[in-house]
């Protein structure tokens, strides 16, 4: 990554652990690897609130983006929104009131990282149903990501979910919808659109010069021969067979309750699954801490903490910052290949 680039983290919901996780990580910013150069974009005076609440001795500087890199290792650089808006968060207590603000941000940093300002975007986590309380319509923070990376009136390109730990690594192929939605939604242009992407950008982005995807069954036993649903055999198997003919290596669909133990992990990159839960469920079980949402097909590098919002222990100065710790290092390691 250029070192004169930084990377843009964004304020995320304030009522929540994103504030505080910034703070502690630019705190252990030099341990292990060390932290490439991040600002947040947020409110300083609140920032700084944040971390005398939490009793954290942490300076923060008032910047602009153009001074981060030389700001940081001797504060935190947090750039205003540019609105001016104040935030007035109070810990634990989610408020449509910071909705303002938790937009403004994903916004901002967008807007540098696609004008070339930031090498990276980094987001803090958001609370969508906070957010629909003022009229947000996006599913998820990833569809509101994808809208954003295109001027209007351009088609808005297919967001793809990468969760990614150096354990597993795993792709849910429909998102944020309902259960019962996903029959519906689970065709076989979205299964292979998705794989295509993963596919292209594990080489741009992550060096693999030859992926190995795997897909797993919607159903149990991947629908058994039809004879435990048809969508494995009518949709998944032929999707499958499209991609291994374009030349992209693929197998399956599987089924999902063989496919995370620690044999079955080491024949693949990837595993693609129909599903969010079937996807989430098992990386958060096997790397809550270091797991990170990467959205793939977008312009710019975006990686983000692998939890939530956190609000039962926001302002106890007890959350761990490890996930956004790894967030900001693969969104570094990711723009120094295609950013």
């Amino acid at each position: 990554m250029n070192a004169h680039r930084p990377i843009a983290l964004t304020l995320g919901d304030p009522a929540g652990i994103g504030p505080e996780i910034a703070l502690a990580a630019w705190r252990a910013r030099d341990a292990g690897p060390g932290l490439p150069p991040f600002f947040l974009v947020g409110d300083p005076d609140f920032i700084e609130r944040r971390a005398s609440e939490i009793g954290l001795q942490v300076p923060v500087a008032e910047v602009g983006p153009d001074w981060a890199v030389e700001v940081f290792p001797r504060a935190l650089p947090v750039m205003p929104l540019p609105s001016g808006a104040r935030v007035a968060a109070i810990a634990g207590r989610p408020d449509p009131a910071n909705a303002g603000a938790t937009l403004e941000s994903i916004t901002t940093a967008v807007d540098l990282v696609r004008s070339g300002t930031a090498a990276a975007l980094v987001t803090n986590p958001i609370a969508k149903y906070v957010l629909t309380q003022v009229g947000f319509a996006y599913p998820g923070h990833t569809e509101f990501l994808a809208a954003l990376a295109v001027p209007p009136g351009e088609p808005v390109p297919l967001p793809v979910m990468l969760l990614w730990s150096e354990t597993l690594a795993v792709v849910p192929v429909t998102i944020h919808v309902a259960l019962r939605q996903v029959p519906e939604l689970l065709t076989g242009d979205l299964v292979t659109r998705t794989a295509r992407i993963v596919a292209a950008d594990l080489t741009r982005c992550f060096g693999i010069e030859r992926p190995r995807l795997v897909l797993s069954g919607l159903n149990p036993h991947a629908g058994e021969a039809g004879t435990m649903g048809t969508e494995d055999r009518d949709v998944l198997e032929p999707a499958v067979l499209a991609l291994q003919n374009e030349g992209i290596d693929i197998r399956g669909p599987l089924p999902a309750d063989t496919l995370f133990h620690e044999r079955a992990r080491a024949t693949y990159d990837v595993a693609l699954c129909p599903t969010h839960d079937q996807a989430l469920i098992p990386i958060k079980t096997l790397a809550f801490d270091e797991g990170v949402n990467v959205t793939l097909g977008l312009p710019f590098v975006r990686t983000s903490p692998d939890h939530g919002t956190a609000f039962d222990i926001a302002g106890r100065g007890i959350a761990g910052a490890d996930s956004l710790m790894a967030a900001l290092r693969l969104a570094a390691r990711m723009a120094a290949r295609c950013g």
